[in-house]
């Protein structure tokens, strides 16, 4: 099952259809055609491949009052190694291209350099001549995002900037760039974009970007206050969890009764505030401490 970080780059190349066109010109060199739109087609290429074999997005770049297809760009996100690939991949390029008619692309998308150095390795088909290279968009060709009005300009790039530097120093930037864009997104990309950058930054530029928030930074938006929001009120769930857990622990050890480690770490580690009001409640009662686990039921 696709995890939510390749969801969430599937999602990106989806939502801006010239994404695809503008990394392989300006991130890894290679020239597209001047098109009038970019188009995201059908990704289902159950004529040659089964059906549980589609292409993450398939960008088809339109040209001319007639919008005849220039160019198609097979996108394909890459977190893991995956032997089915080399074989796959050129079914992909093959059917895109019968499909449209069109000069076809391979670029594989990936946030981590090892992949990035496996998804670029040439893939020799068997045909004499016909060796397909991927062309890859790894960490290092990603942009570093930290102009705010480039980032209003293509908030898709901040989020795929911050998803690939957003360990680097450049972290803290990035993050403010992405809080100017914040505000001319709607609710549901503002909302998803706004995790992905925040789960992706380091935790020093994650707290510096908090602490902006909440002193009413200039580029504060909707997102920026509903992301503090949560924040208090994850903080204070936390909170209360903490006090339940120590509950139990204060009434058991006031009883005398010695607690075992995997008691004491199995009360400290619950996200349960109904199961630490059970174990409260038994605390007063049990004889044993291990008890405590064997009724959680009741």
């Amino acid at each position: 099952m696709p995890s939510v970080t390749h969801e969430a780059l599937v999602e990106l190349f989806k939502n801006r259809p010239t994404l695809a066109a503008e990394m392989l010109q300006d991130a890894l060199g290679q020239p597209v055609p001047t098109f009038t739109e970019a188009r995201v087609e059908s990704s289902d290429l159950a004529e040659i491949v089964p059906s549980d074999r589609r292409a993450d997005v398939i960008v088809v770049l339109l040209v001319g009052e007639q919008q005849r297809p220039a160019m198609a760009i097979v996108v394909e996100v890459q977190l893991g190694v995956d032997p089915d690939k080399p074989y796959v991949w050129p079914v992909y390029v093959a059917q895109t291209r019968a499909r449209h008619r069109c000069t076809t692309r391979l670029l594989a998308v990936t946030i981590d350099p090892t992949m990035a150095r496996w998804c670029s390795q040439p893939i020799d088909t068997g045909h004499p001549g016909w060796i397909l290279t991927p062309l890859v968009l790894g960490p290092a060709g990603v942009p570093v995002v930290t102009d705010a009005e480039q980032a209003k300009a293509a908030p898709e790039v901040v989020v795929l900037s911050a998803m690939a530097h957003g360990q680097s120093e450049a972290a803290e930037a990035i993050g403010e760039a992405f809080l100017a864009a914040a505000a001319g997104l709607d609710e549901e990309r503002r909302a998803v974009y706004g995790d992905l950058v925040l789960s992706s930054l380091s935790a020093a530029a994650r707290r510096t970007l908090e602490a902006m928030m909440k002193s009413g930074y200039e580029f504060q938006s909707e997102f920026a206050r509903s992301y503090v929001a949560k924040g208090v009120e994850k903080g204070r769930q936390e909170g209360l969890l903490e006090a339940k857990a120590q509950a139990v622990l204060a009434f058991l050890d006031a009883r005398g009764l010695e607690v075992p480690a995997e008691v004491r770490e199995r009360v400290l580690a619950s996200t349960d505030l109904a199961e630490l009001d059970r174990w409260i409640r038994r605390a007063a009662s049990v004889s044993d401490a291990s008890e405590l686990l064997a009724t959680t039921d009741s």
